[in-house]
């Protein structure tokens, strides 16, 4: 037996998704399945990477029975309870990927692909999955493919306060250029990263594929105010593709 888990997409290449949900939110109690429009808020993440129709398995890793049994509810697998020591504050995402690679290991299975999504990630979309899969096959010599979006203003003109001197730019050259002549920047969306398992063809040093979200569905959610600016930000979003479909259909 080698191990190898069937591929169920069209690529011939298998993939899994791993969706960490822990307990113990400080700022947002239960912040995982508290409900989001009506839906416990890990819900959108698991339904986002079934509609991909990517992924062999849809892992949740997790610390707590009952967002186990949310995940289990909705269709992901729960196979392991995350241990302790990689369900605090300070545990790093990628050790807590990295813990369900080797439990699949384990179980001899070995996908060509795993795509980590973040579970408080309601504005997450199935095309965006898609899209950052696509890429990281087309382009073998990358290691990850990684969820962002721009920056709303250039970061070039960000201040920083300096003592008794108040607000000042931190790139005191950038203060009469242009916005449009300042470069494109990116952050992190908060959403997913691919990666590729088989990294032998990985070039050095090789940086992430961007996999560009639009700002309209990238929001952090740490606060009560994050939480309530999202749920505006989705029923927002979804008028807008209902105004479109309505439109496309005259």
């Amino acid at each position: 037996m080698n191990g190898k888990i069937k591929s169920v997409n069209m690529t011939g290449l298998s993939a899994v998704a791993i969706i960490p949900a822990r307990s113990g939110s400080k700022r947002i109690p239960n912040k995982n399945v508290k409900p989001f429009l009506g839906k416990p808020l890990l819900s959108y993440s698991i339904e986002a990477a079934r509609q991909t129709g990517l992924f062999n398995k849809i892992i949740v890793s997790t610390d707590c029975e009952n967002i186990a049994k949310v995940a289990s509810d909705y269709g992901a697998d729960v196979p392991f309870a995350r241990p302790a020591e990689l369900a605090d504050d300070f545990c790093p995402i990628t050790d807590v990927f990295s813990h369900a690679l080797h439990y699949l290991e384990t179980q001899s299975q070995k996908p060509d692909f795993a795509c980590c999504i973040y579970a408080t990630a309601p504005l997450i979309s199935a095309t965006d999955i898609k899209r950052g899969f696509e890429s990281l096959v087309r382009k073998t010599d990358f290691k990850t493919a990684l969820a962002v979006s721009e920056f709303a203003f250039p970061i070039q003109r960000a201040l920083h306060l300096s003592g008794d001197l108040g607000l000042t730019m931190i790139q005191q050259e950038n203060r009469f250029v242009r916005s449009q002549d300042l470069e494109k920047c990116y952050h992190d969306a908060g959403q997913f990263f691919w990666q590729r398992l088989d990294q032998k063809k990985v070039k050095p040093n090789a940086g992430y594929l961007p996999v560009i979200i639009d700002r309209r569905r990238v929001q952090d959610i740490d606060t009560e105010e994050d939480w309530h600016y999202a749920e505006c930000m989705a029923r927002a979003f979804d008028y807008i593709q209902q105004e479109e479909k309505h439109c496309a259909s005259f």
